[in-house]
C-alpha cells in the first residue's frame, strides 16, 4: 500500500476503510429494518424518535426535543405538524411563557407505545446480538457521537 492510499490512522483510503461509511451504511440498514414495522404504525423513523421522547417524558419543549434528538427546529417543525395532524401529538404555547412551544403526547400517541415495543424487539432480534452486546455498542456509539460533536464545536473536526 502506498502512502497515498493510507490515512494517518493507517486505515485504507477506500470506501470500505472509512469509519464514516461503515456508520452511514449501518445507520441506513438499521432504519430500513425499522421501516416495515413502523409503516404499520403509520410512523417514519424520525417520527418514531420523537414519540420515544414523548413516551418517556409525555410533554417537552421544542428546545428540549431539538436537543435530545440533535435536530434543529426547522427539521422538527414539519414532522411535528404531521404528527399533530395524525392526532398523535399536540403543540401549544406554554401559558407561563408564550415563547416556548410545548409538544405533548395524545392518548392516541400513547396507544402506539406497546406496538412500537414489538417493532423494537423485532429489530433487536434482526441484529443477531444479545442485550449486553447491543448495550455496549450503543454506549460506544453514543460516546463517539459526543466526542465528534465536541470536536466539531471546537473546530477540530475539519475535513
Amino acid at each position: 500500500m502506498t502512502a497515498a492510499e493510507v490515512t494517518p490512522s493507517s486505515q485504507p483510503f477506500t470506501i470500505d476503510g472509512q469509519l464514516c461509511f461503515a456508520l452511514h451504511s449501518a445507520s441506513r440498514a438499521m432504519t430500513a429494518c425499522y421501516r416495515q414495522g413502523l409503516e404499520e404504525l403509520g410512523l417514519t423513523y424520525s417520527q418514531y424518535a420523537v414519540m420515544l421522547v414523548l413516551w418517556q417524558q409525555d410533554a417537552v419543549s421544542m428546545g428540549s426535543l431539538c436537543e435530545q434528538l440533535h435536530l434543529d427546529s426547522g427539521t422538527l417543525s414539519p414532522l411535528l405538524k404531521r404528527l399533530e395532524k395524525q392526532g398523535r401529538v399536540t403543540r401549544r404555547r406554554r401559558p407561563e411563557d408564550e415563547r416556548t412551544l410545548e409538544i405533548a403526547c395524545t392518548e392516541q400517541g400513547r396507544a402506539l407505545r406497546e406496538r412500537a415495543r414489538g417493532v423494537q424487539r423485532d429489530v433487536e432480534l434482526a441484529t443477531g446480538m444479545d442485550g449486553p452486546e447491543i448495550t455496549a455498542l450503543r454506549d460506544q456509539l453514543a460516546g463517539l457521537a459526543e466526542r465528534l460533536r465536541t470536536a466539531t464545536a471546537l473546530g477540530e473536526g475539519r475535513l
